[in-house]
């Protein structure tokens, strides 16, 4: 399942926007202009799906600091996705996609909110007689929710079951509801995974061993790094093969491979074994960049990764010569799921070379975030004689 067009109202900087994304996107502009509320509006789509909104937004000390310019009175969203055909067939979706949208309106002038509309439907939908129609799974206005079962009959949902502060997507996708579209779009929805708060310092836990348990998908934080690396390096010959490709095309033949000795308490650590020395380097001992080399490597080499990653400035604390092999594992990412950057880096976008991604400017216009998709003839033509990285250097993309 992937994004192909999200329109955001109201929410921080980005009052009215949309978007198309691609398969790989790379976002870029200068600092304040609402890339990272992107990532953020994905973040808390991904929390609502998961029944988690109303923790979210108390977080963030209520709906009032998330409205644009503490004026706008809702936020909303419309969200329309692919869906491959086989992904279709076997969760019942009629039709090339599916439409969702939801709207959060600001109760009196508080920090108080409720759902007031949400609807999932398919998209490009048609009858057997050729006649398009509108296959609806699932309604919601206010208290009032309706799904639609195997067998298309409506169902209205009890009052008591429907959070005023929660997406009834979430309490919707119960296996006994009986509707393999929301189960589906749900369960890809409440997997995405948003990356732009990865610490590898000298005092975060990622550099502490960590307790043995089977984990095959990083956190948000990264903080679990350990339990993944050692699930899937040691469970999974293709993701061992990447991981020691990528560390030796990045560090040379020096770099052996990577293990996980015990510790205390069930225990264990993340090492490195290098051929140069005697003894191997423990992750309290690796550099920033080393780990976070490792961090991200192992997030692009998922074998099972979820439906949609986002990784805020990969390019942290990295030297040049490890860029080009962040993209050539990024377009092979990009094969399975969709996959978004934001960067400040011109390196890091030359290092994509041939294999240019979809590119959008965040700009700011009159106290909002403005997202323009580069296509067509004018950025060919800037691109025969500029690289993509230098003409976000010169500022020349914003005038484009």
């Amino acid at each position: 399942m992937k994004i192909k067009t999200i329109q955001i109202e109201g929410y921080r900087s980005l009052k009215n926007v949309e978007w198309q994304p691609g398969s790989l996107n790379i976002v870029i502009g200068p600092n304040g202009t609402g890339k990272s509320n992107l990532l953020r509006f994905l973040e808390m789509l991904s929390i609502a799906a998961r029944g988690r909104l109303s923790r979210h937004i108390e977080s963030a000390g209520g709906i009032k600091p998330l409205l644009w310019d503490g004026k706008a009175e809702a936020i909303s969203c419309k969200l329309e996705v692919a869906v491959g055909e086989y992904d279709a067939n076997k969760a019942n979706i009629c039709g090339d996609g599916l439409i969702y949208d939801f709207l959060l309106r600001q109760i009196g002038t508080g920090f108080d909110y409720r759902v007031e509309r949400e609807q999932l439907n398919a998209g490009n939908c048609h009858s057997w007689e050729g006649e398009e129609k509108q296959n609806v799974y699932l309604q919601r206005v206010k208290n009032e929710g309706y799904i639609y079962n195997a067998d298309e009959q409506k169902l209205a949902m009890p009052e008591e079951g429907i959070a005023g502060e929660e997406l009834l997507l979430a309490v919707a996708a119960s296996p006994f509801a009986r509707c393999k579209p929301i189960s589906y779009f749900q369960k890809q929805l409440a997997s995405w995974a948003i990356y732009h708060d990865l610490y590898v310092h000298q005092e975060s836990r990622i550099r502490q061993p960590a307790v043995s348990r089977y984990e095959t998908a990083v956190a948000p934080d990264g903080q679990n790094l350990v339990s993944v690396l050692h699930t899937l390096y040691t469970g999974s010959r293709d993701f061992k093969f990447s991981i020691d490709n990528a560390m030796k095309a990045a560090f040379g033949n020096d770099y052996e491979e990577l293990i996980f000795p015990p510790a205390a308490d069930q225990r264990i650590q993340l090492r490195i074994r290098w051929s140069s020395l005697t003894h191997e380097q423990s992750a309290a001992d690796m550099s920033d960049g080393t780990l976070f080399f490792l961090l991200l490597m192992t997030i692009l080499n998922n074998p099972d990764p979820p439906a949609l990653v986002a990784i805020d400035e990969p390019e942290t604390g990295l030297h040049p010569s490890m860029l080009p092999i962040i993209t050539e594992h990024a377009v092979d990412l990009a094969q399975r799921t969709q996959l978004i950057f934001t960067t400040h880096s011109s390196q890091f976008l030359d290092a994509f070379h041939e294999n240019r991604p979809v590119t959008t400017i965040a700009g700011w216009q009159n106290g909002e975030s403005k997202l323009r998709v580069l296509k067509g003839e004018d950025l060919e033509y800037w691109l025969r004689s500029y690289s993509l990285g230098s003409l976000f250097v010169s500022g020349e993309l914003e005038g484009i």
